[in-house]
């Protein structure tokens, strides 16, 4: 046991003591080490605020920390690449490094004359801009890891679970929403302005950005639908050509996740468009103009959110433990529809999503319909609100949402 006597040090120590208890232990903290000693260079990316310079710092605390949000240090990088990285002979942590495009060819060079692992850790919440340098200067020297906002795992591991799928509907998963005591719409609030005001314009040069918001209103009622590039044009007042520019913003800030269609010649026309989703349900919630988390009970968007949350968790789960996107949904024109399909290697999982707190046997009959149609090994699941235990019925495995 530790005693401190001194009151000034003392308080200093509790202070330590509240910050480590408010820390979130991250599942991919064992990937990113792992990538780390395999690879002369880790890109760590996501969505602002998901997390992703708290989790190398706390890696990686012998590594020198630039944040290249910084003005003077983004000036020096850009203007002297060479002169800024020799300053890092051992190695650094790269924050935002995207804002830099310049350093990647001089990485390029530092790299293949290393033999060291995990000398870099880059991280950036542009997933496009990233991968566009990248894949034309360190393609075979950085390993990626996708580092999304906390996952009810986490959660549940930090401090449990509460029993309302509703409230994490509208909270949503930032980090910094589980550490302070800052009101969730009031955080949503900044944090839209901020997505708006700087990371769209340094992706793309929108001169109205009050129709861009907008449309990122329009995204939200859209949860759980198929795309429809020219509803969207239509009801935000663009050509459908600006409507697809915008979509790929948003897809490469990782504000949303478009959920792509499975096809395996099942003899029926099937729709073909992805379906969009919110990488962070509280996003959605806030762009809804969802005040609290009891509203979303009677609110018409409930269903979409619902599955919104599930289909994050599966996402969350690909990126911490190194999986591949390997997540689709199915739908043919009869109205037969699978809400998630996940296809590895040795089963297909085919899963119903339910925002009912009651489970019913009509949850399982597009399960048992695919079911025919594909004639191939398959595990069938149900996911609902209900607070009953795992269990399998008819062959379907039932899971609450809070015990997946």
């Amino acid at each position: 046991m530790l005693f401190i006597a001194n009151p000034e040090s003392n308080s200093i120590f509790v202070i330590l003591l509240d910050y480590l208890c408010a820390m979130i232990k991250r599942i991919a903290e064992k990937r990113l080490k792992t990538l780390a000693a395999s690879f002369r260079s880790v890109a760590v990316v996501g969505p602002r605020q998901s997390g992703k310079t708290t989790l190398c710092r706390m890696c990686f605390p012998e590594k020198p920390y630039v944040s290249l949000e910084n003005p003077d240090e983004r000036a020096f990088a850009s203007e002297d690449p060479r002169g800024f990285l020799e300053n890092y002979k051992d190695g650094a942590i790269l924050d935002e490094v995207h804002k830099v495009p310049e350093l990647f060819s001089y990485l390029q060079q530092i790299l293949d004359e290393t033999k060291k692992k995990g000398l870099f850790i880059l991280t950036g919440s542009n997933h496009f801009l990233m991968q566009d340098s990248i894949s034309q200067t360190l393609a075979g020297r950085i390993a990626y890891l996708n580092l999304l906002p906390l996952s009810l795992e986490e959660l549940q591991i930090h401090n449990g679970l509460k029993d309302s799928a509703g409230y994490y509907m509208y909270k949503g998963f930032y980090p910094e929403l589980y550490k302070s005591k800052i009101a969730t719409g009031d955080w949503m609030q900044n944090y839209i302005r901020t997505f708006v005001e700087r990371d769209v314009r340094q992706i793309k040069n929108i001169n109205n950005l009050a129709l861009f918001s907008r449309f990122l209103k329009l995204c939200a009622t859209r949860v759980g639908q198929v795309l429809n590039l020219s509803s969207l044009a239509n009801d935000s007042g663009v050509d459908q050509k600006t409507i697809s520019s915008w979509i790929s913003i948003l897809e490469s800030s990782f504000v949303i996740y478009l959920l792509k269609p499975f096809s395996n010649n099942l003899g029926k026309r099937l729709i073909k468009g992805p379906k969009l989703y919110f990488y962070d349900t509280g996003l959605a919630s806030h762009l809804l103009d969802i005040e609290n988390y009891k509203q979303i009970e009677t609110h018409p968007a409930l269903g979409g959110l619902f599955e919104n949350l599930i289909i994050s968790e599966y996402l969350k789960q690909n990126g911490n433990y190194g999986k591949p996107d390997n997540l689709f949904y199915w739908r043919d024109r009869t109205g037969h529809e699978i809400d998630l399909i996940q296809h590895t290697n040795s089963v297909l999982r085919i899963i119903e999503i339910k925002a009912s707190k009651t489970y019913t046997s009509e949850f399982s009959k597009h399960l048992s319909y695919f079911e025919k149609l594909y004639k191939h090994k398959l595990e069938k699941s149900v996911i609902y609100r209900g607070k009953s235990a795992n269990s399998t019925i008819n062959g379907v495995h039932l899971h609450s949402w809070n015990k997946l």
